[in-house]
């Protein structure tokens, strides 16, 4: 099997279904991206781990990590192998002393347990082909999505940095780390904006 690495380039609310959210993942040497519709507690989990956030308790890949350090098994990779009626099936390769072995898991799994080991994300040529779109393609799918966006929504209120900490603080209790990570940079770009005194 021929296959590509990838890496997550986005991680947004899918327009398709409500609560579900869109994986982007694209060619490391290329320029072609996939996206898989995934869960929010699972794009969550992918978001505090790029992003360096720390939970207050460990999520349930932190304790995955934790439990394969302690019988010293290494995630070597993880592959995102076959598409079959729209649903991806990956797997992860582990390895223990002399033992390797493959492990079926989702897509969604595979991303979160790749970061957290620092291990390699692949894709079947196969499967880019099938549902990988160029970034033309990709343009036009976001565009669509931000006009249903404004669409629907009201137009924002203005908050000011002192609020904006406070919706920090608060995302961070209720373990929000996606919310907590939109939060932050909002945060950073307007104080590195103000002019310094």
């Amino acid at each position: 099997m021929k296959k590509v690495e990838v890496e997550v380039s986005d991680i947004a609310l899918s327009g398709s279904s409500s609560g579900a959210y869109a994986m982007v993942l694209s060619e490391v040497s290329g320029n072609r991206k996939l996206p898989i519709v995934i869960g929010g507690s699972e794009a969550q989990a992918i978001a505090i781990e790029i992003e360096k956030m720390k939970a207050s308790r460990p999520l349930t890949h932190d304790l995955f990590k934790a439990a394969f350090g302690a019988f010293d098994i290494r995630v070597l990779e993880v592959v995102i192998y076959n598409m079959v009626e729209g649903v991806f099936f990956a797997k992860m390769t582990c390895v223990s002393d002399d033992k390797t072995e493959e492990i079926d898991c989702r897509p969604s799994d595979a991303v979160a347990i790749a970061y957290r080991f620092g291990c390699p994300i692949y894709c079947a040529e196969s499967v880019l082909k099938m549902a990988g779109i160029g970034p033309e393609e990709m343009e036009r799918v976001e565009q669509a999505e931000e006009a249903a966006q404004s669409v629907s929504d009201e137009p924002p209120k203005p908050r000011s940095i002192k609020d904006l900490k406070k919706e920090l603080k608060q995302a961070i209790a209720r373990e929000d780390y996606e919310l907590a990570s939109r939060l932050r940079d909002e945060i950073d770009a307007r104080e590195n904006s103000t002019p310094q005194k």
